[in-house]
């Protein structure tokens, strides 16, 4: 950080902080304060009662009107010369400012810090107090400490830039504001290295603060200054002035990871729904609570968030605030890529949509989680559904990340600028597409055991991934089991439906073996799953085959087998040992099946073939006995037609058909 040079440019310019007018009209040994008046130590007796708020000023007209125009003007538009009381409610700074500035216009001297200037300044554009009444007037002179001393110093800059909370709009129409968060964005992105430095960390106890206290804390000149020195001090800040800075730091070309790092710790701050695993000093919520107090106004340091309690409680002024961080913090995160972590804009989009945050603000956060999508987790993505009668965790708010992630991936596919490194980027979508596949299956085993979740959300999620993206379906198995269980009810058409998204052939052996088993699933995919897993045993088995002929093969050329495996690592050799046992296993259990199989195939041929013989036996009686009767009708015709002939038959051929007869009787 930087060292001020206040105190030093005070004593040159100011009185070393002492301010005082030129002109003394009234002698006065200084101010008396009674209860809520204040009273003048003079010998001359007041004329005129200033009221600011519930407190009284008992003044003399002629040192405040010989240098105030507003005072001036009053008096002078009230058309009685006798007037002894002006009430200025509206008097920016409050009785400190004026009381400050009434001591000006006696003569005594004030001193000028960090954290009365602002207020003073903008008392003194109230009261008017220019040139045009005096040389030297309050005006100028509270000016060029701002110009000279303020803004010249990290630590009187974040000191004013904070008081100026309560000032507002005076302090923005008098650039106060401006110049302080541009002097804080040149200091924050300027090279420290052999700038005096130390941390503010807190907001200062005293009234007036004395930053030379510090000094003997401070790190040497040789010591390294870490990147991350200003997100303390800066996040002290109200949040529209930390927008007003960051814009700044912008503007000036900081890394865009810094400006992202400075966010996530004010949300941290701030937003203590926010807080994941990052430990808060214990410090910081008193600086919170000390520094939003000083703010003044309506504005309520140490934010909570609301975790529980009826939807009325977002429009609490508590929830507005809260409400208010979080638009602005989302409108002013970088616009590269890792600027901020996936987990934090997740976080931060849970908080968002608790809160009811303005729909575009959302969708543009859900836009960048999915620029980023494959560095979230579990943990992140499990944010509760907040309306009525709905899932448990707000499935369609995964659906909507996952198809932004999608989009995003096949955006930066097909632009011109991947050309050149088309390999690696392809390698990376790879690489990011299975990361996500396995969070969504791990996301759809977590919310599948919701009975209110539809069968039709969770078909839809985990159907949204193309499936080069899943190397393995383990986990949308799990995923499917875990819905069976708690939807017992589903129908038969239903459960093939969910298993319709699953690939059999993806599953490893394990996942085969629990599926063959499971009763949940129906029949058909229960004998896929067998059909895969004997598919896979019989590669396993061939390319364990391959191996070993390719071993015997080069076998010859290993000089000494067991100098070789003497070299090799004992787990490898253990490993491998495993993993030829298993096979050995395998190839036994594969020939007792096909010992088995060949036993009932020829169980099957024996019984095949005694009963094509029963069958051809009772064909062969059936037709042998209509054959033979179709036989003899035809041989009797043949014998009438002969008897019919006029010609007479000799005793040899009688004998011949009587001999030819009795062969057909006998046969």
């Amino acid at each position: 950080m930087w060292e001020s040079e206040s105190e030093s440019a005070a004593g040159r310019e100011y009185g070393s902080g002492l301010l005082t007018s030129t002109k003394h009209s009234v002698k006065t040994e200084g101010f008396q304060q009674r209860g809520n008046s204040w009273y003048v130590t003079a010998d001359i007796p007041s004329d005129l009662l200033v009221q600011i708020g519930d407190v009284n000023f008992h003044l003399h007209k002629y040192p405040l009107l010989s240098r105030s125009g507003k005072l001036n003007r009053i008096i002078y538009d009230s058309r009685d010369p006798d007037l002894n009381k002006i009430v200025m409610d509206d008097l920016p700074g409050g009785p400190e400012a004026f009381e400050l500035a009434a001591k000006f216009c006696y003569g005594i001297a004030i001193d000028l810090t960090a954290g009365n200037i602002s207020g003073l300044r903008c008392a003194a554009e109230y009261l008017e107090m220019t040139e045009d009444l005096e040389e030297g007037n309050l005006i100028f002179k509270t000016e060029a400490f701002l110009s000279y001393v303020v803004l010249s110093s990290w630590r009187d800059s974040i000191v004013v830039l904070k008081s100026c909370e309560k000032l507002s709009p005076w302090a923005e129409n008098l650039q106060i504001v401006r110049r302080c968060s541009e002097s804080i964005a040149w200091k924050a992105c300027a090279n420290p290295k052999g700038i005096r430095w130390s941390y503010t960390g807190r907001a200062p106890k005293a009234a007036s603060p004395k930053w030379n206290d510090m000094k003997d804390s401070s790190p040497s000149r040789n010591q390294q200054v870490p990147p991350d020195w200003w997100f303390e001090d800066v996040s002290i800040l109200r949040i529209d002035h930390f927008v007003r800075v960051i814009t700044a730091i912008k503007v000036k070309g900081m890394r865009f990871e810094l400006i992202g790092a400075g966010i996530m710790h004010y949300a941290t701050k701030w937003l203590p729904g926010m807080m994941n695993d990052t430990a808060i000093p214990g410090d910081e919520g008193s600086n919170s609570s000390n520094s939003s107090s000083s703010s003044g106004g309506s504005w309520k340091g140490g934010l909570h968030m609301i975790v529980a309690g009826p939807r009325d409680d977002t429009s609490t002024l508590q929830a507005k605030d809260q409400r208010m961080i979080i638009e602005s913090l989302i409108s002013i995160i970088p616009p590269q890529k890792d600027s901020v972590s996936c987990s934090f804009l997740l976080r931060l989009l849970r908080m968002a949509n608790m809160l009811k945050v303005a729909p575009a603000l959302i969708t543009e956060l859900e836009k960048r989680v999915g620029m980023q999508f494959e560095q979230a987790t579990l943990a992140d993505l499990l944010i509760p559904c907040y309306n009525k009668n709905e899932t448990i965790y707000d499935v369609d708010l995964v659906q909507r990340l996952l198809e932004h992630f999608l989009v995003q991936e096949q955006t930066e596919s097909s632009s011109p600028s991947r050309q050149s490194i088309s390999d690696k980027h392809v390698s990376n979508n790879i690489n990011a597409k299975t990361r996500v596949a396995r969070l969504v299956d791990s996301y759809l085993t977590e919310v599948s055991r919701d009975r209110n979740l539809s069968l039709t959300k969770f078909q839809v999620l985990a159907e949204a991934l193309p499936e080069s993206a899943r190397t393995s379906d383990d986990g949308l198995y799990r995923a499917i089991d875990s819905y069976l269980k708690a939807h017992p009810t589903l129908t038969e058409h239903e459960r093939k439906r969910l298993c319709r998204v699953m690939d059999c052939q993806k599953l490893s052996i394990d996942a085969c073996m629990h599926a063959a088993q499971n009763e949940r699933l129906p029949l058909r995919v229960v004998v896929q799953v067998l059909f895969s897993e004997q598919v896979k045993i019989s590669n396993a088995l061939a390319n364990n085959s391959l191996k070993e002929g390719v071993e015997s093969q080069y076998q010859p050329m290993i000089p000494n087998r067991k100098t070789l495996l003497e070299g090799t690592p004992q787990s490898f050799q253990e490993g491998w040992a495993a993993a030829k046992k298993d096979i050995n296993t395998l190839k036994f259990e594969l020939e007792t099946v096909k010992t088995k199989y060949l036993e009932l195939q020829n169980d099957m041929e024996n019984l095949q073939k005694q009963f094509d013989k029963l069958l051809k036996q009772k064909h062969t009686s059936a037709w042998t006995s209509g054959w033979k009767k179709l036989s003899k009708l035809t041989k009797m015709t043949n014998v009438e037609n002969h008897d019919i002939s006029p010609q007479i038959p000799t005793t040899e051929e009688q004998n011949r058909k009587t001999t030819r007869r009795w062969r057909n009787s006998i046969s």
